[in-house]
Order: C-alpha cells, then sequence, then structure tokens
C-alpha cells in the first residue's frame, strides 16, 4: 500500500511493480483524507480527483506522470463524458509525450464514480 494514497475500495494493492513495468490500481474520484466524503461533483472534478490520486500512488513509488506510457479509462456516460473527461485528462500531460491509452464505457463503477482510470509506468 502507499501511504497518503485513498483507501482501497477492494482489496488491492495500490501498485505492482514487475521487470521495470509498474501497474497502477484503477483509482477512483475518491478522497485521500476521508474515503466517506462525497464524490466530486461532475465527470471533470471526478478526472481531477483521479489524475490527482493516480500522481499519489505514482509519487509514492517514486514515480511521475511523465513515467506512463499506458492509461485505461472507464466512463459510465460515454457519450455524454467523453469530451470532459477527454479535456482533463490530457492537461495533466504534454501534448508531445502522452501515453497509449484505451477509453471504453462501462455499465457501473464502485461508488457509482462516473470515472475510473488505471495506468502503466515503466521505471527508467
Amino acid at each position: 500500500m502507499v501511504s497518503g494514497a485513498p483507501t482501497p475500495v477492494a482489496p488491492f494493492s495500490h501498485a505492482v511493480e514487475t521487470d521495470g513495468f509498474v501497474f497502477i490500481t484503477g483509482q477512483m474520484p475518491t478522497w485521500p483524507d476521508d474515503d466517506s466524503r462525497p464524490l466530486p461533483e461532475g465527470v471533470e472534478a471526478q478526472t481531477r480527483r483521479v489524475m490527482d490520486n493516480l500522481i499519489l500512488v505514482l509519487n509514492g513509488v517514486g514515480l511521475d506522470m511523465s513515467h506512463v506510457v499506458q492509461a485505461r479509462v472507464y466512463l459510465t456516460e460515454f457519450k455524454r463524458d467523453y469530451p470532459a473527461m477527454n479535456a482533463t485528462y490530457a492537461s495533466y500531460f504534454p501534448a508531445d509525450r502522452r501515453p497509449a491509452r484505451t477509453c471504453v464505457g462501462v455499465t457501473g463503477l464502485a461508488r457509482d464514480a462516473l470515472v475510473e482510470i488505471d495506468l502503466i509506468a515503466r521505471r527508467p
């Protein structure tokens, strides 16, 4: 577990490393200091919270967003939320250094979240 990262909503590790690759478990838009707080309103705010949680986990294992090589995004309201999520997500990466990415629509996420994102990073 990574100190300071949000409490897991299920039995999993925040990150697992093998052969220099670091697999970051999908993060929810929960608050790291109090996971009982209501989720932020709207997909933009939830995406920011998810990305900030991912940064907490990355930093906790000695990495940052520049080490991310792949992302997977899960949206419960794909058609409605894709443009807003995409703009918020993109603001976390320089235009010339964005990771590979998959984005899919799903029927539901834990805590009725609108978005969840997981990452794969590579240790230099």
